[in-house]
């Protein structure tokens, strides 16, 4: 029979001065003196304190108020007439007409934008270079300097005609007076400016997913297209709604810069308004009102949209709220 050397076999082969000792089986279950320690008392945990962020809070309330009182009660921003402004015709039809060209640049600039973004990732050269060009020229001149270009393109081009180079046949479509009139000037120099920014932010989405997705899907067979359709994209949403979000945000708003064309957008309008009654003040509030209420409508949606693509990759504040209180029960 083994005997375990650490244990005495017979009891009586103690010498009379030693004392025994408590020893654990050999399964690891406490010892009986270790049951009977009574349990140590849990260390309380105090939380760090602040003071420098309760006093620079604390300043910027007093601050923010104090703010909020001059701007309530200065007589001299005319609240009555941002008021009577605010719901006016022309500023409810230019709000619709700042809508509308938000809606259309960036519909066509994440279409153009996706296009160019699979051309840079082409394993063509050709195709990699057009898409380099236009993102190079698009984002590297002035939105401004673009919309004012296509306003004047009849002074290049004053016949619009597609047809053969050096003296070939030709269909002509019109004058470009009449086919590029102001407004279509505002929507080709504020979609093809957002095409270039697109093409950059789903380049980056698109190479965020892992390879490995690539390799299964041609594995099973699928083509580039379908693979780029049911597998890449759907995936790289995650990254790229974000700064889509951004990007749609400050279309919004640079929408404003087509009032140089003599469109009656949110901006214009407030400007027709206020060089008749010359409250210039009033009317611009008006303007910057309207602005916040379509962005923060645009941001709410925007949030809603990554919560749907974000679905398993970030945890959510409550059971992040509860996950901590759970380890602070624990300790």
């Amino acid at each position: 029979m083994n005997v375990n050397p650490a244990v005495p076999a017979d009891p009586e082969q103690l010498n009379a001065g030693d004392k025994p000792t408590a020893l654990s089986s050999g399964r690891g279950q406490p010892s009986a003196s270790s049951a009977s320690e009574p349990p140590s008392e849990a260390i309380p945990v105090v939380p760090l304190r602040h003071p420098g962020r309760v006093a620079m809070a604390a300043i910027l309330l007093i601050v923010a108020a104090l703010a909020a009182m001059d701007i309530a009660m200065n007589q001299r921003y005319h609240w009555d007439v941002v008021v009577s402004f605010l719901f006016a015709p022309q500023i409810m039809t230019g709000a619709g007409l700042t809508l509308l060209l938000t809606v259309v640049s960036m519909t066509v600039g994440i279409a153009l934008g996706t296009g160019l973004a699979v051309m840079r990732l082409s394993a063509n050269p050709v195709l990699r270079t057009i898409s380099r060009a236009y993102i190079w020229f698009f984002r590297g001149t002035p939105l401004l300097v673009q919309l004012i270009f296509w306003y004047n393109i009849a002074a290049l081009y004053p016949v619009i005609a597609l047809g053969l180079p050096f003296g070939g046949p030709s269909w002509v479509i019109g004058s470009a007076n009449v086919l590029i009139t102001p407004l279509g000037a505002a929507l080709l120099g504020l979609s093809l400016n957002e095409a270039a920014y697109m093409a950059e932010i789903i380049r980056g989405g698109i190479s965020s997913v892992d390879k490995g997705q690539y390799e299964a899907a041609r594995a099973l067979g699928m083509k580039k297209a379908t693979l780029m359709r049911r597998i890449i994209l759907p995936q790289a949403m995650r990254v790229v709604l974000p700064p889509t979000g951004n990007q749609i945000v400050s279309m919004l708003k640079g929408t404003s810069l087509v009032s140089v064309l003599a469109i009656s957008d949110l901006l214009y309008s407030a400007q027709i308004i206020y060089s008749g009654n010359y409250q210039t003040i009033p009317l611009l509030i008006v303007a910057s009102l309207w602005y916040l209420a379509l962005t923060t409508v645009l941001s709410y949606f925007q949030g809603l949209l990554e919560k749907r693509y974000g679905r398993g990759f970030e945890l959510s504040a409550g059971t992040l709220r509860r996950r901590k209180n759970k380890n602070r029960s624990a300790s």
